[in-house]
Protein backbone atom coordinates (compact mmCIF):
# COMPACT_ATOMS: atom_id res chain seq x y z
CA UNK A 1 0.00 0.00 0.00
CA UNK A 2 1.24 3.30 -0.84
CA UNK A 3 1.21 5.96 1.69
CA UNK A 4 -0.40 9.29 0.98
CA UNK A 5 1.70 12.17 -0.36
CA UNK A 6 0.39 14.57 2.78
CA UNK A 7 1.04 12.42 5.35
CA UNK A 8 5.15 11.14 4.27
CA UNK A 9 4.95 15.36 4.14
CA UNK A 10 3.82 15.40 7.99
CA UNK A 11 6.16 12.66 9.02
CA UNK A 12 8.81 14.27 7.33
CA UNK A 13 8.24 17.88 8.95
CA UNK A 14 7.83 15.90 12.37
CA UNK A 15 10.97 14.36 12.14
CA UNK A 16 12.55 18.03 11.20
CA UNK A 17 11.17 19.48 14.19
CA UNK A 18 12.44 16.69 16.34
CA UNK A 19 15.91 17.14 15.36
CA UNK A 20 15.16 20.68 15.62
CA UNK A 21 14.04 20.69 19.39
CA UNK A 22 17.07 18.06 19.97
CA UNK A 23 19.55 20.21 18.63
CA UNK A 24 18.45 23.30 20.70
CA UNK A 25 18.17 20.81 23.98
CA UNK A 26 21.93 19.90 22.87
CA UNK A 27 22.92 23.57 22.81
CA UNK A 28 25.67 24.57 24.58
CA UNK A 29 24.65 26.92 27.55
CA UNK A 30 26.71 29.42 30.08
CA UNK A 31 26.12 31.41 33.09
CA UNK A 32 28.05 34.74 33.23
CA UNK A 33 27.72 35.63 37.17
CA UNK A 34 28.32 39.68 37.53
CA UNK A 35 28.37 42.13 40.64
CA UNK A 36 24.67 43.04 39.50
CA UNK A 37 23.26 39.75 38.73
CA UNK A 38 23.54 36.85 36.54
CA UNK A 39 22.32 35.91 32.95
CA UNK A 40 22.53 32.71 30.66
CA UNK A 41 23.83 32.54 27.52
CA UNK A 42 22.45 29.59 24.86
CA UNK A 43 25.18 29.60 22.49
CA UNK A 44 24.75 28.49 18.73
CA UNK A 45 27.36 26.22 17.43
CA UNK A 46 25.59 25.46 13.98
CA UNK A 47 25.85 28.86 12.65
CA UNK A 48 28.70 30.07 14.45
CA UNK A 49 30.90 27.14 15.38
CA UNK A 50 34.75 29.17 15.14
CA UNK A 51 33.09 31.58 17.88
CA UNK A 52 31.64 29.27 19.56
CA UNK A 53 34.68 27.00 19.62
CA UNK A 54 37.03 29.97 20.90
CA UNK A 55 34.57 31.35 23.66
CA UNK A 56 34.20 28.09 25.14
CA UNK A 57 38.17 27.68 24.79
CA UNK A 58 38.13 30.95 27.14
CA UNK A 59 35.33 29.62 29.12
CA UNK A 60 37.01 26.53 30.28
CA UNK A 61 40.39 28.56 30.68
CA UNK A 62 38.44 30.94 33.38
CA UNK A 63 39.52 33.68 31.25
CA UNK A 64 36.24 35.86 31.81
CA UNK A 65 36.86 35.54 35.70
CA UNK A 66 37.47 38.99 37.24
CA UNK A 67 36.63 40.99 34.03
CA UNK A 68 34.56 44.04 33.38
CA UNK A 69 31.92 44.94 31.57
CA UNK A 70 34.14 47.64 30.32
CA UNK A 71 31.70 49.39 27.71
CA UNK A 72 28.21 50.19 28.35
CA UNK A 73 25.91 52.10 26.35
CA UNK A 74 21.97 52.19 26.83
CA UNK A 75 19.24 50.90 24.30
CA UNK A 76 22.61 49.61 22.28
CA UNK A 77 24.87 47.16 23.96
CA UNK A 78 27.20 46.28 26.96
CA UNK A 79 30.38 44.72 25.90
CA UNK A 80 32.82 42.72 28.22
CA UNK A 81 35.38 39.75 28.72
CA UNK A 82 38.58 41.45 27.89
CA UNK A 83 39.52 44.03 30.39
CA UNK A 84 41.02 43.72 34.16
CA UNK A 85 39.80 45.67 37.02
CA UNK A 86 42.94 47.45 37.32
CA UNK A 87 41.38 48.46 32.87
CA UNK A 88 44.23 45.90 31.68
CA UNK A 89 44.43 43.87 28.70
CA UNK A 90 43.93 40.34 29.13
CA UNK A 91 46.27 38.35 26.97
CA UNK A 92 44.11 36.16 24.24
CA UNK A 93 44.43 33.47 21.84
CA UNK A 94 44.35 33.51 18.05
CA UNK A 95 41.45 36.25 16.67
CA UNK A 96 39.00 34.47 15.19
CA UNK A 97 37.26 34.69 11.29
CA UNK A 98 34.48 36.19 11.06
CA UNK A 99 31.39 34.42 10.87
CA UNK A 100 28.96 37.26 10.86
CA UNK A 101 27.36 35.93 7.45
CA UNK A 102 25.83 32.95 8.75
CA UNK A 103 21.38 34.62 8.70
CA UNK A 104 21.82 35.71 12.88
CA UNK A 105 20.84 39.49 13.50
CA UNK A 106 22.12 41.57 16.19
CA UNK A 107 18.74 41.83 17.93
CA UNK A 108 17.95 42.69 21.20
CA UNK A 109 19.44 39.76 23.42
CA UNK A 110 21.74 37.88 21.13
CA UNK A 111 25.15 37.64 21.97
CA UNK A 112 27.86 38.51 19.72
CA UNK A 113 31.86 39.17 19.32
CA UNK A 114 33.30 42.16 19.78
CA UNK A 115 36.27 43.51 17.38
CA UNK A 116 38.11 46.11 15.97
CA UNK A 117 37.84 47.66 12.64
CA UNK A 118 39.37 44.91 11.06
CA UNK A 119 36.85 42.06 10.34
CA UNK A 120 38.75 39.30 11.75
CA UNK A 121 39.69 41.02 14.78
CA UNK A 122 37.76 39.27 17.37
CA UNK A 123 39.07 37.31 20.21
CA UNK A 124 37.68 36.98 23.80
CA UNK A 125 35.56 40.26 24.10
CA UNK A 126 31.99 39.47 23.81
CA UNK A 127 28.78 41.79 23.61
CA UNK A 128 24.60 41.27 24.15
CA UNK A 129 22.68 43.67 22.40
CA UNK A 130 20.02 45.55 24.45
CA UNK A 131 18.29 46.62 21.21
CA UNK A 132 17.82 45.57 17.76
CA UNK A 133 21.37 46.54 16.00
CA UNK A 134 20.98 45.94 12.55
CA UNK A 135 24.25 48.65 12.06
CA UNK A 136 26.20 45.46 13.59
CA UNK A 137 24.73 43.01 10.13
CA UNK A 138 26.88 42.59 7.82
CA UNK A 139 25.91 43.96 4.46
CA UNK A 140 27.38 42.92 0.59
CA UNK A 141 30.06 45.92 1.05
CA UNK A 142 30.69 45.54 4.67
CA UNK A 143 31.52 42.79 6.90
CA UNK A 144 29.15 42.13 10.38
CA UNK A 145 29.57 41.49 13.76
CA UNK A 146 29.21 37.92 14.39
CA UNK A 147 26.12 36.74 16.54
CA UNK A 148 26.82 33.41 18.31
CA UNK A 149 24.26 33.07 21.00
CA UNK A 150 21.27 34.48 22.81
CA UNK A 151 20.34 35.70 26.58
CA UNK A 152 17.72 32.72 27.39
CA UNK A 153 17.17 33.76 31.54
CA UNK A 154 18.25 37.41 32.89
CA UNK A 155 17.87 39.83 30.25
CA UNK A 156 16.74 41.78 33.46
CA UNK A 157 20.31 41.92 34.67
CA UNK A 158 21.51 42.93 31.00
CA UNK A 159 19.27 46.13 30.79
CA UNK A 160 20.24 46.69 34.73
CA UNK A 161 23.97 46.60 33.19
CA UNK A 162 23.44 48.71 30.30
CA UNK A 163 21.68 52.02 32.37
CA UNK A 164 24.61 52.50 34.88
CA UNK A 165 26.40 55.36 34.99
CA UNK A 166 29.55 55.60 32.58
CA UNK A 167 32.21 58.44 31.96
CA UNK A 168 35.94 58.29 31.26
CA UNK A 169 37.64 55.79 33.75
CA UNK A 170 41.60 54.85 33.61
CA UNK A 171 42.42 53.93 30.44
CA UNK A 172 38.94 54.21 28.85
CA UNK A 173 37.93 57.53 27.34
CA UNK A 174 34.03 56.78 27.40
CA UNK A 175 31.36 54.53 28.24
CA UNK A 176 33.01 52.52 31.39
CA UNK A 177 30.69 51.97 34.43
CA UNK A 178 31.60 54.73 36.84
CA UNK A 179 31.26 51.90 38.96
CA UNK A 180 33.00 49.02 38.18
CA UNK A 181 30.59 46.01 36.74
CA UNK A 182 32.68 42.92 37.43
CA UNK A 183 32.11 38.96 35.72
CA UNK A 184 32.28 36.86 38.71
CA UNK A 185 32.52 33.86 36.57
CA UNK A 186 31.29 32.26 33.59
CA UNK A 187 30.75 28.91 33.67
CA UNK A 188 29.31 25.69 31.87
CA UNK A 189 26.11 24.87 33.08
CA UNK A 190 24.57 22.24 30.20
CA UNK A 191 24.47 21.19 26.86
CA UNK A 192 27.04 19.33 24.30
CA UNK A 193 30.28 21.24 24.51
CA UNK A 194 32.08 21.95 21.31
CA UNK A 195 35.93 20.35 21.08
CA UNK A 196 38.31 22.88 21.66
CA UNK A 197 41.66 23.40 19.78
CA UNK A 198 43.22 26.96 19.62
CA UNK A 199 46.65 28.15 19.12
CA UNK A 200 48.71 29.40 22.63
CA UNK A 201 47.76 32.48 24.17
CA UNK A 202 49.72 35.57 22.19
CA UNK A 203 50.38 38.99 24.40
CA UNK A 204 47.81 41.86 23.83
CA UNK A 205 49.45 44.61 21.92
CA UNK A 206 50.67 47.67 23.57
CA UNK A 207 48.62 50.47 25.02
CA UNK A 208 44.95 50.71 26.46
Amino acid sequence: MKKHPLRRLAILAALALGCAAASAADAPRVRVSTTLGSFVIELNPERAPLTVEDFLTYVKEGHYTNTLFHRVIANFMIQGGGVTPEYALKPTHAKVPNESGNGLQNLRGTVGLARAAAPHSGDSQFFVNVGNNADLDPLPTRWGYAVFGKVVEGMDVVDRISVQPTGAVSTLKSDAPLTPVVIKSVELIGGDPTPVTLPAIAAPPPGP
